[in-house]
Order: C-alpha cells, then structure tokens, then sequence
C-alpha cells in the first residue's frame, strides 16, 4: 500500500539522521546523540533499536544497544538504584549533573527501552534493568520514596532532593501505568514459554 510504502520512506529518513546525529557526537565517554541529557532520553536509543531490528540494519541497532548501555550506567546511583537525570539543570557534557528533580517519564521510558532491548537480545541483563528502572516508582531512589500513591492509584509528580511531588499529574500517572502494563506483559510472555513448551512435549 502507498501508506505503507510513505511510512517506511519516513522512518528511513528520519532513522539516518538520528545515525548521522549519533555518529557525529558521540565519543569515547560520551556515548550519546547529543551535548547534554535533559528530557525523555532512553527514547533515542528506544528508536535505534525498533528502527534497526524492522529495517535488518544492524549497524542502526548496534548504536541503539550501545547507547542506551551507556545511558543505564550514567543513570545508575553508587547504590545500584536508577537515578533518573534531573530537569534542575540536566547535565550537559563535563558539566554537573543534576540529580533532582527526577521526573517518572524518565524512569518509564527507561523501562521501555530495555524492555525493547531483552526481547532483542534475550539477554537477562536488560530485563534486570527494566525491573530496577521500574522499582523507582516503589521506593528504589535516592530518597527510599514510594512515587506510586497506593491509595488512589496516582504517582507523583518527581522527586526533589528532599521530598517527593505531592501533585499527581496526567503524564506521571500514565507513566507509571505503562510501565506497570510492560512490565506485566514481558512476564506473562516469559511464564507463557514454558507452558508452551509442556503443551508442546505432552502433545507428542
């Protein structure tokens, strides 16, 4: 079809750059498409690897891997914990990093990423990522905070360097759903593996 065809011609398109982007800055040490990190950032490796994988450029997808290892090590605390970017400032290159206010979309879009990055590789490594990006939102911070509001199923807002957002908007809420949503779906196909596998050997 002529979508489909346009859809692919965009996605080619807008793939290179993002790869011209990449090549351009990227160095040893600082293994990103960009002088700083701000906002929503695992999306850009997220890209590469969706784009590498549907295109069979592994080149593309290799630069997605790789960028987004760089980027879990940057965001990982001396204590193992995800330590989200913070928009207080956001850190540009041999620069300070700004470790508060560290915002949910940040912790989704990291969870999303590496989620993309097991079912790509199989390997345990980027499911254990998802998980401890996904604990965020429990409690596994800098602060030991809960973001997830159990009472009425709301998260907040970020975390500062002393306490946590009381305001509870659209976009952390939504963030911490889907990340919830990805997390349970990656489960529930793992668990599926093994009952397939049984139905599988009984059948024969």
């Amino acid at each position: 079809m002529k979508s489909d065809r346009q859809a692919k011609r965009v996605r080619k398109e807008l793939t290179e750059r993002l790869v011209a982007i990449f090549d351009q800055v990227a160095e040893p040490g600082w293994t990103w498409f960009e002088q700083s990190l701000t906002y929503d950032n695992a999306k850009l490796a997220h890209a590469l690897i969706v784009s590498g994988r549907a295109m069979r450029q592994k080149n593309v997808y290799e630069r997605g891997i790789q960028s987004l290892r760089w980027l879990v090590g940057v965001q990982t605390s001396q204590y193992g914990q995800l330590r989200p970017i913070g928009s207080n400032g956001f850190y540009k290159r041999n620069g300070a990093r700004a470790k508060f206010d560290q915002q949910p979309i940040e912790a989704q879009t990291t969870v999303s990423a590496c989620l993309e990055a097991y079912r790509a590789t199989a390997d345990p490594w980027w499911h254990r990522q998802a998980q401890r990006a996904f604990d965020w939102f429990l409690g596994s911070n800098d602060l030991g905070l809960e973001l997830y509001a159990r009472q009425n199923g709301g998260c907040r807002d970020g975390l500062h360097p002393d306490r946590g957002n009381q305001n509870q908007g659209a976009e952390s809420t939504l963030a911490f759903l889907l990340s919830l949503a990805e997390m349970r779906l990656t489960q529930n196909a793992a668990a599926s593996v093994p009952r397939a596998a049984m139905a599988a050997s009984a059948a024969r």
